[in-house]
């Protein structure tokens, strides 16, 4: 179980402190004031009412971004799926609580659509930092593809997963609903596999050059612990669930965060040689086509389900 106890907590903000230092990058590196489009707006200026609208706007904002060449799409080509697949589990009487697995993920798909419409509207106060991280990176698009992708992971899971568990509460018979959560994890851990499928099949051809570097920056998938972090986000829930007093809340958002922005930074510089990250950057920029990514995401995707 996570062990959110005081000693603990101690020691991840002394941990995540060095993090920083040694990295050595500030939240404001992110920032990039883009130009209005009353379109990417519109999909997300308002709430999410159902499971079919949170799949139909996500689908529409994916397909509107691969058309500008915006590579924040990387990230919801991966969640899109994520999202269809959990809808079609439910529709399909997969979890226990079928009601609450729909408010679960029209909450969780809330916090996504807030971080990315308040980045829009320039309003980065009011923008996550692990979000700033990955939707800055993705507009810059000076990392690789594969660090776009996990840079979202990170700030949806690692961030938005406990206060959305929090906001849409455990009880009654949260030890149905803890199984249905760790069901996701299946999905999730399918997905993820894919993406590391085409990851090495986009690269395959430049592996003589890189060796074993490459592995390094793959492993960076595992490093994320996905699994783990969705076990943390559960147990950072139930505190807040159990204890509803106003500093645990707080302290416990503001750990999420400093957790969350710790890991972008690690995600935005890993332990590959910078000699390897430009190789793979190369081979990228000669191969790199987002409609082309996503459709194989998709399709490799589909099958991997259907199996």
């Amino acid at each position: 179980m996570f062990d959110i106890s005081p000693a603990r907590l101690l020691f991840d903000r002394y941990r995540l402190r060095r993090i920083r230092q040694t990295i050595d990058r500030d939240v404001d590196d992110f920032v990039v004031n883009i130009e209005d489009d009353p379109e990417r707006s519109s999909l997300v200026a308002n709430p999410f009412e159902s499971m079919d609208d949170v799949r139909d706007r996500l689908k529409q904002l994916e397909s509107l971004l691969l058309d500008q060449s915006d590579r924040r799409a990387v990230f919801l080509t991966v969640y899109a799926e994520m999202t269809a697949e959990t809808i079609r589990a439910i529709e399909a009487d997969e979890f226990i609580d079928p009601v609450w697995m729909e408010q679960y993920l029209i909450r969780f798909a809330e916090y996504y659509r807030r971080a990315f419409r308040n980045y829009e509207r320039g309003a980065f106060a009011e923008v996550p930092d692990p979000w700033i991280v990955a939707f800055g990176t993705a507009l810059r698009g000076d990392e690789l593809v594969i660090q776009d992708a996990l840079l979202g992971i990170n700030a949806h899971i690692n961030y938005d997963l406990a206060l959305a568990l929090s906001d849409l509460g455990l009880n009654p018979d949260r030890s149905d609903k803890y199984a249905d959560h760790n069901r996701v994890n299946e999905i999730l851990h399918r997905l993820v596999s894919v993406q590391q499928e085409l990851l090495s099949r986009k690269y395959a051809s430049g592996l003589s050059r890189i060796g074993d570097q490459l592995g390094q920056l793959d492993d960076a998938v595992a490093s994320l612990g996905l699994r783990r972090a969705r076990e943390k986000a559960w147990q950072v829930a139930v505190v807040r669930s159990d204890f509803k007093w106003l500093p645990i809340e707080g302290y416990t958002r503001w750990l999420l965060e400093r957790t969350a922005t710790g890991g972008a930074y690690l995600l935005v510089q890993p332990k590959a040689s910078p000699e390897t990250i430009q190789m793979l950057r190369d081979i990228e920029s000669d191969q790199l086509s987002l409609p082309a990514v996503a459709r194989d995401f998709h399709n490799h995707a589909q099958t991997r389900f259907r199996e």
